[in-house]
Formats: C-alpha cells, sequence, structure tokens
C-alpha cells in the first residue's frame, strides 16, 4: 500500500497529513476553512484517495497560509507515497462538468514543477476562502509534487461551481495518472528516470 505522512509547523501553520492512495474515498478534513475543508473532500472521494488533514492556521491573519501550507503537504506526501515511479500511468486527465461550470485538468508526475493556471475565476468568496487561493494550492501542490499540473477553466459564472469543478477534475486527474498499470515495467520514461 502507497502512503505517506507529512507533518509542517512553521511560525504561521502547523499541519498534519496521512495520504493513501490506494483508498476508497475516506476523509478526515479539519482546516479551519469550511469551503477549503469540502474542496479536499472532493480530491479524497473523487480520487479513491484516503487523506487525513489537520491543519492550525493564523487565521486571524486571513486563509493564505493555511492553504498555500496545506498544498505543500499535499504535493509532498504524494511525492512521498509515488516512491521510485515505477508502474505508474505518469499522466492524468479529466474534464468535469458542473452546472454551467466546466472544467479541466491534466497532470504529469514529471519531476518538473510547474503549473498553468487558465482559471478565470470571478471575484468574491466562497465562504471564508478568497478566489485567488485557488491558484495558491495548485501551485504549492505542482511544486512540491515536482509535477506538471494544467488547470483550465472552459465556462463558468458561480465562484463555488467553478472552484469545485476544478478540484474535481484535479482529483480524477491524480487518480488516473497514480494508477498503476501492468503493462507499465520500471519507470514510464525514455530516459529511464523520472527527475526527483
Amino acid at each position: 500500500m502507497r502512503k505517506a505522512s507529512v507533518k509542517r509547523e512553521t511560525g504561521e501553520t502547523r499541519i498534519t497529513l496521512t495520504l493513501v492512495l490506494e483508498g476508497s474515498g475516506r476523509s478526515d478534513i479539519k482546516t479551519g476553512i469550511g469551503f477549503f475543508d469540502h474542496m479536499l473532500t472532493h480530491v479524497a472521494r473523487h480520487g479513491l484517495f484516503d487523506l487525513d488533514v489537520s491543519a492550525e492556521g493564523d487565521l486571524e491573519v486571513d486563509a493564505h497560509h493555511t492553504v498555500e501550507d496545506v498544498g505543500i503537504c499535499l504535493g509532498k506526501a504524494f511525492l512521498q507515497a509515488l516512491g521510485d515511479m515505477k508502474g505508474i500511468r505518469r499522466f492524468g486527465h479529466a474534464v468535469i462538468p458542473m452546472d454551467e461550470t466546466l472544467a479541466e485538468a491534466s497532470i504529469d508526475f514529471s519531476g518538473r514543477p510547474f503549473l498553468r493556471f487558465d482559471g478565470d475565476l470571478p471575484c468574491g468568496k466562497a465562504g471564508e476562502f478568497d478566489s485567488e487561493l485557488a491558484e495558491e494550492f495548485f501551485r504549492a501542490f505542482a511544486i512540491n509534487s515536482r509535477a506538471t499540473l494544467h488547470l483550465v477553466l472552459r465556462a463558468g459564472k458561480n465562484l463555488h461551481h467553478c472552484i469545485e469543478g476544478l478540484f474535481k477534475a484535479f482529483a480524477h486527474a491524480l487518480d488516473e495518472a497514480v494508477q498503476i498499470d501492468p503493462r507499465v515495467e520500471g519507470v514510464p520514461s525514455t530516459k529511464g528516470v523520472l527527475e526527483r
């Protein structure tokens, strides 16, 4: 079973995160940011990962540090759980409709961290979650998982739907990319190595 545990403690946040790739979609998420908890629950449920997150952050300032640092921890957890990357599909892609919203995610666990976020989100908040925090979370994840991640919001007006669609697409792309494919021998790269 591929799993990882990550702890991060700074002057701004204290985070403990546990991830199981071969999960059932179970989650226990407590970040102090209701909408963010909802999004991380979608990552677990739609990616079929088991995910526990306990985060305490300086929410009296705003949610930025907590959201970014959870993204850091989740990225590190995926990198750790994937280990030597042998046998994985490596690439994942999903397009998810949610009412008026259409969201797309593509990921490559290439060892080359990069984020393209083409999401013209409506300005505002979903609960206490500022719209720009979505991009901050995904950037932190991409850098720390050493993955190339492209997110595109093809359509959408409702901020809640737009962000949720992106998180659901992200979850489905993750699920596809981390699966073991019995046809894959060794590392899925002609180089014979995925940079870490």
